[in-house]
């Protein structure tokens, strides 16, 4: 007997984003989230933004989400990549992506945190038991389920506990998944930014020694920023008032939009990657950063976890339909065999990205600028960047990132 069928501990957006999948496909469903029910469904614009791929994108329309964010997005129409030098801005692009040469339609979508999660929490209110203000403490195999102690001293039973809770999810360390990676010495500055000239959809990404830095667009005249810098520096930085650190900025961000000026809140954190060892144990699965954190360089964080989300969904209902326990060892395993190398393989690809740009020697520089002209210069090539960019070199495809229902 238990109380839920899948029990996700972690309330940020991949929890909620799974739970609603399960439970669109009949499956009981409970999520436990640390923070308290509205803690992040503000009027108020705080700064945060995400880069959607296409595929991201199918996946909440399928859950009949998109709908109603679509208005508040933006979408991004062209992609534009430099090098550049720490407070030179950059040099002419030497990469550059048009969605007008894919069939489907923009690359990608910006949408803010606070309209994803809104949504998401809406969605829940009818259809997932949701526990806000309260955390997973412990959890135990028992004869057909796991057993889960929250916070408040309640204990639930479920078939399935799945680890939304980020790069240091207790419940990873409490199934024995060891982790690797490393840090990157980086510190990412993220801020919104409302400027004079129109963007026209065009996301651009600066590599410099210091870090890259991406300008990608929000709706109206505004753009998120996401800006790496050594920890030294972003130190200094982040302690500014608001008019030096745009005085800062300025340099790097160029002046091809015209006079900026900060629109929201001012975040950091530390950049690394974290890699766990199995996304699967006894009873247990791990999806998103729980599983795999990643450098931001691309954008590429929460489409990976959404990624995650989707294979995990098809394979428990589909193994639910077929009468099988959808903790077994045997249906976590189609999981962890779906998602692993996938997930790796594109952390690492950025990984080395990362550390390609991040020197300024005239050599490396002369052949990443070969290396990016003949990408540009390959229709063929151009459009394969794009395809894996937004999702749609997954293979096999989970049906949700297709757009269809599970």
């Amino acid at each position: 007997m238990t109380d839920v069928d899948v029990l996700i501990a972690g309330g940020g957006l991949n929890g909620p984003t799974l739970a609603l999948a399960l439970a669109g496909a009949g499956l009981r469903v409970a999520v436990v989230d640390p923070r308290p029910v509205d803690a992040r469904a503000s009027d108020n614009f705080d700064g945060r933004a995400y880069a959607l791929a296409v595929a991201s994108q199918r996946l909440l329309k399928a859950l009949g989400l998109w709908d109603g964010l679509a208005g508040d997005s933006q979408p991004i129409r062209q992609v534009k990549a430099s090098q550049g030098r720490s407070g030179e801005g950059a040099a002419p692009f030497f990469l550059h992506f048009d969605s007008a040469e894919i069939e489907e339609g923009p690359v990608g979508h910006m949408l803010e945190d606070r309209f994803l999660y809104r949504a998401l929490l809406a969605a829940m209110r009818d259809r997932v038991r949701h526990l806000p203000d309260l955390l997973v403490t412990g959890h135990g195999s028992t004869a057909g389920g796991v057993e889960v102690v929250l916070s408040d001293g309640r204990r639930l039973r479920a078939g399935l506990l799945v680890g939304a809770d980020g790069r240091g999810s207790g419940v990873a360390a409490r199934a024995g998944i060891r982790r690797q990676g490393w840090g990157y010495g980086q510190t990412a500055l993220v801020a919104a930014i409302a400027h004079e000239r129109p963007h026209h959809g065009i996301a651009q990404q600066y590599f410099m020694a210091t870090g890259p830095l991406a300008i990608l667009p929000l709706p109206g005249n505004r753009s998120s920023v996401v800006w790496s810098e050594t920890n030294a520096n972003a130190r200094a930085i982040a302690a500014l008032p608001d008019d030096a650190f745009l005085d800062v900025l300025r340099p790097r961000f160029g002046d091809y939009l015209g006079r900026i000026e900060l629109a929201g809140g001012r975040f950091t954190y530390p950049l690394s990657l974290s890699l766990a060892e199995r996304y699967v144990a006894d009873r247990v699965a791990l999806v998103g950063d729980a599983a795999h954190g990643v450098h931001p360089i691309a954008g590429q964080g929460l489409n990976l976890g959404l990624r995650d989300v989707a294979a995990l969904a098809e394979v428990l209902v589909d193994a639910a339909r077929r009468g099988e326990d959808i903790g077994s060892e045997m249906v976590l395993e189609r999981y962890q065999g779906w998602r692993r190398f996938d997930a790796t393989a594109l952390a690492l690809g950025m990984d080395g990205v990362n550390r390609l740009f991040a020197t300024e020697n005239p050599l490396v520089s002369a052949v990443r600028g070969v290396g990016m002209g003949i990408v540009t210069a390959v229709p063929a090539l151009r459009r394969g960047f794009m395809r894996r960019a937004a999702g749609l070199s997954v293979d096999p495809m989970p049906r949700l990132l297709l757009g269809r229902a599970l």
